[in-house]
């Protein structure tokens, strides 16, 4: 990891796709962990998670991962997603972030020395370029390690100052389940079970 003890972090999680990476690569994350790493390698000053959420749903499956990491150190930034029906007929679900994501970025460039983009999604080419131009590097996090790639080259490549792949970082930031007790605890004091991050199957990002 290429940082300084000085910099000003800021990470920006582009909620689906990472949980999509991890499942690629076949972990957990410990968001609790996650937050350690980067606060241990420089000045820490916001960690923003992105995510919609289906409103309609007596139980959504991430709700309990959103209230959790509101609880505990994260700015969290949600959205109700839309239901449409595409051509086939078939109920879909779109949960686009990436305004929401896009705007904070910008918002925050002049107070941030390093931008961590958590998505792989190519449409991040001008955003990173722009907050380049404000003097603030980037660092991308994905993976290439998953069939196809799930970061896009021109973003890889092309822009980012730098890349870190998610399997790299999997030692440090993969959740270990030694017991039933070694796991999230909620705020109402029940545990945050283990698949509390699975997005809804029919969510699309795009």
């Amino acid at each position: 990891m290429v940082f300084y003890p000085q910099e000003r972090i800021g990470l920006f999680i582009d909620g689906s796709n990472l949980y999509a990476a991890a499942r690629t690569l076949n972990f957990d994350i410990d968001y609790k962990r996650l937050l350690e790493l980067f606060a241990d390698n420089g000045h820490l000053i916001r960690a923003f998670y992105y995510t919609a959420l289906v409103d309609d749903q007596e139980y959504s499956p991430i709700r309990p991962l959103v209230d959790w990491l509101d609880y505990n150190g994260y700015t969290m930034v949600t959205k109700p997603t839309k239901e449409f029906t595409d051509a086939s007929g078939r109920r879909k679900i779109k949960g686009n972030m990436d305004i929401e994501l896009a705007i904070d970025v910008m918002e925050m460039a002049d107070h941030l020395d390093h931008v961590v983009l958590f998505s792989g999604d190519g449409d991040f080419r001008r955003l990173v370029e722009a907050v380049q131009r404000h003097g603030v590097r980037v660092t991308v996090v994905s993976t290439v390690r998953s069939q196809p790639p799930m970061v896009a080259d021109e973003l890889r490549r092309r822009q980012a100052d730098n890349f870190l792949d998610l399997q790299d970082l999997q030692p440090d930031i993969e959740r270990i389940l030694a017991n039933r007790d070694d796991r999230h605890p909620l705020p109402n004091g029940n545990i945050m079970p283990h698949d509390a991050d699975a997005d809804p199957d029919i969510l699309e990002s795009a």
